[in-house]
């Protein structure tokens, strides 16, 4: 019962301790309040919407083809006697690459000449025998079966001259194949045979091959969608072709040589070859390329990727307006190297938040810091 007491007296202490508080502070003229925490600004890095020029595109994998290539083969039955190239040199038209032994042919050219020369001369026997007839016969001391036979041997030797004049051209036309030249300028491979080796037409290994390094062919496939651009862009002559080399910063530029005439049924995809001037040998016959169709150039609001956020109602950005964060609704037409081209929501020049979007929402305040370098 003294406890209950005691409880009873130290409660009603500290509620006189509290009134006498509050009379105190009135006394002063002063009222306890409570303080209101600071507003948080949400940190936030911004890039400008630009309205440009971009290109509509399309990327594919393509492979580099030479516009010609030759595999070099000897035409007749011989020895080479010399190998006149480095292997995988730059050579130019006309060039000597390979010498054949000739001697063979030589003296089938020499042999050729002598029968022409005897045949000639036995034309002119003829031709004079023709003529002594011909003035026989006028005075009757002949007969014309003589003439006739006269006639006969001399028509006889003309055609015996023009089939051996054939066989000495086409002994020429065979020494010719004993020098083999560079029919174009390009790259020759690593020679297949040295001086000394037996060629014959029959073989199927080349002595070499050469291909044309400018310009090349790159040959890609574009989805059947692109064809109809494609084919307007190529009438006024504003598609382009960009080839880059995996790993390498170079790349060749050219326009669209060929556009196949079939899509193919099972991929829906078409065939574009495009010519590339090529003359710093950027490209390699047979290497894979990157390849870039530029069918035409188009006005349009272009952004970061990192700005463009997705929601369940679809791409949205935030815009910093006044110092504070606004969801804007935007459309994205297609995404190329890092940047979003938008086919709405945005006119350009507006500032929107690339990084710091987790925290955002529509209307918090944010406060601007410095972009990274290289961002």
């Amino acid at each position: 019962m003294a406890k209950r007491g005691w409880i009873i007296i130290a409660v009603l202490l500290t509620a006189g301790a509290m009134a006498a508080y509050q009379t105190r502070a009135s006394w002063f003229g002063r009222e306890t309040t409570t303080k209101q925490a600071p507003v948080r600004k949400v940190a936030v890095e911004v890039a400008k919407a630009v309205k440009q020029q971009v290109p509509v595109d399309v990327e594919a994998i393509g492979t580099v083809t030479p516009i010609s290539s030759v595999a070099l083969k000897s035409r007749i039955e011989t020895t080479i006697i010399g190998v006149h190239f480095e292997d995988g040199a730059r050579v130019k038209q006309g060039d000597l690459l390979f010498t054949l032994d000739a001697r063979q042919i030589d003296a089938q050219i020499e042999q050729a000449e002598g029968n022409l020369a005897r045949d000639r001369a036995q034309l002119a026997g003829a031709q004079r025998d023709l003529n002594r007839y011909s003035e026989l016969i006028g005075k009757g001391a002949t007969t014309q079966v003589n003439l006739d036979n006269a006639k006969t041997q001399a028509d006889v030797l003309v055609g015996t001259i023009k089939a051996g004049e054939a066989a000495l051209d086409n002994l020429r036309v065979q020494k010719s194949y004993t020098l083999i030249r560079a029919p174009f300028d390009g790259r020759i491979s690593a020679a297949n045979v040295k001086a000394g080796n037996f060629v014959r037409p029959a073989d199927t290994a080349p002595l070499a091959t050469i291909n044309q390094m400018a310009p090349v062919y790159v040959t890609f496939a574009v989805p059947q969608a692109v064809l109809s651009d494609l084919r307007e862009a190529m009438t006024t002559g504003s598609a382009q072709v960009i080839a880059t080399v995996p790993g390498r910063d170079a790349s060749e530029q050219g326009k669209v040589a060929m556009v196949e005439n079939t899509v193919d049924a099972t991929t829906g995809m078409v065939t574009v070859r495009g010519m590339m001037d090529n003359a710093r040998e950027t490209l390699w016959p047979g290497t894979l390329v990157n390849t870039r169709l530029i069918v035409r150039r188009e006005n349009a609001v272009v952004v970061p990727s990192a700005a463009v956020q997705r929601s369940q109602k679809g791409d949205f950005v935030f815009v910093v307006t006044d110092g504070k964060a606004k969801v804007q609704p935007v459309t994205v037409s297609r995404t190329a190297s890092g940047s979003s081209v938008l086919a709405g929501g945005l006119n350009g020049d507006e500032e929107v938040v690339v990084e710091g979007q987790l925290l955002l929402r529509d209307g918090t305040q944010v406060q601007l810091r410095e972009r990274k370098a290289g961002a």
